[in-house]
């Protein structure tokens, strides 16, 4: 471990302590307080939604239901409560529709082996791929990857892929028996369909939301995860740092530093900013640069331009990839590979 890694990780430990002497931070009162307002606020929305109308409306039930999609992340982290059945009961309700909460804590919680981070086939949050499986694309779906390479392409085309990836595999362990995951899905489908019924007595169609709500909300979690890892041969090099503002932060509940949440699972939401600036030098040298300033930053860059995530150059069969990725950054991606 270089020795930026031991000073970083000797005032984590002093930075967290400090934190957690506050009663708010062993209440975890941040977290209960977002979780009261975002079911209430969601819940209103729907019940009002023929005085609010659907101009209103909408725009404000795509912003709650992206926020619970943060929230449902933060349960899955184990806030609010160390109680792995409580946090799932807070969060299975299935307001963002197209998975079940049980689903998405077994595969993000997969993803958080960072050894293993960005690698195909490996990592189930990644976007990369190996050279024989790229190199059996046919050339219009290469073309469709790298549309969604692009961020207006990952935002429009990027849920409805993973929509078809998450639905194939529900059909895949209905054929395979896999009781576990069949029985996940039957009781989100029967949640589904009475918050869905409830949602037509209050005057809003199930199809409009699905289509006006449900799908632009994963679209903004699109936004986060642009490009929230890329391929390196360092594991702490491979998530990003994004100073975004504070909408966004507190849309994402601070995922934007995502590489504190790598080093820190653990860490509540509401500390990670406070981490991130006490050590912000110390993080920007662990990430090797991986710095990006603002989500307007990855707009202007990678509006038209895709980000170069395709073939994975340390998977098995890339020979030399480490020599190349060795200090490779994101600002040098955008400056030269285009």
């Amino acid at each position: 471990m270089s020795s930026t890694s031991h000073y970083l990780h000797a005032r984590q430990r002093a930075d967290i302590h400090q934190l957690s002497q506050a009663w708010w931070w062993r209440l975890e009162m941040p977290t209960w307080i977002l979780m009261v307002t975002v079911y209430s606020g969601w819940f209103a929305v729907v019940y009002f939604w023929q005085t609010l109308g659907a101009w209103v409306a909408t725009p404000l039930l795509v912003l709650f239901t992206t926020w619970y999609m943060s929230l449902q992340h933060e349960l899955i982290h184990g806030h609010p409560t160390r109680k792995a059945w409580l946090n799932q009961l807070f969060g299975s309700l299935p307001l963002a529709v197209w998975y079940p909460y049980g689903l998405y804590r077994d595969s993000h919680l997969h993803h958080h082996r960072n050894d293993h981070l960005t690698l195909p086939e490996d990592d189930p949050e990644g976007y990369y791929f190996t050279r024989a499986r790229w190199e059996r694309f046919p050339a219009w779906f290469v073309a469709v990857i790298k549309l969604r390479n692009t961020l207006p392409g990952r935002m429009i085309v990027g849920p409805l892929l993973d929509i078809y990836a998450t639905l194939s595999g529900a059909l895949f362990a209905l054929f395979k028996g896999e009781i576990k995951t069949i029985a996940m899905w039957v009781i989100h489908i029967a949640m589904l369909a009475v918050l869905l019924y409830w949602m037509s007595l209050r005057g809003l169609s199930p199809v409009y939301f699905v289509i006006a709500v449900s799908y632009p909300a994963l679209s903004l979690t699109k936004l986060r995860s642009f490009f929230e890892h890329r391929a390196h041969e360092a594991p702490e090099a491979r998530s990003t740092l994004n100073e975004a503002g504070f909408g966004w932060r507190l849309l994402f509940l601070n995922l934007n530093y995502h590489l504190v949440h790598h080093d820190l699972p653990g860490l509540p939401w509401y500390a990670l900013r406070k981490v991130y600036l006490a050590e912000r030098e110390a993080y920007i040298q662990r990430s090797e640069g991986f710095l990006v300033e603002g989500y307007s930053q990855w707009l202007n860059e990678h509006a038209v331009k895709p980000v170069h995530v395709e073939i994975h150059p340390l998977a098995p069969g890339q020979p030399d990839a480490p020599k190349v990725f060795s200090g490779y950054d994101y600002q040098q991606q955008a400056r030269q590979e285009y």
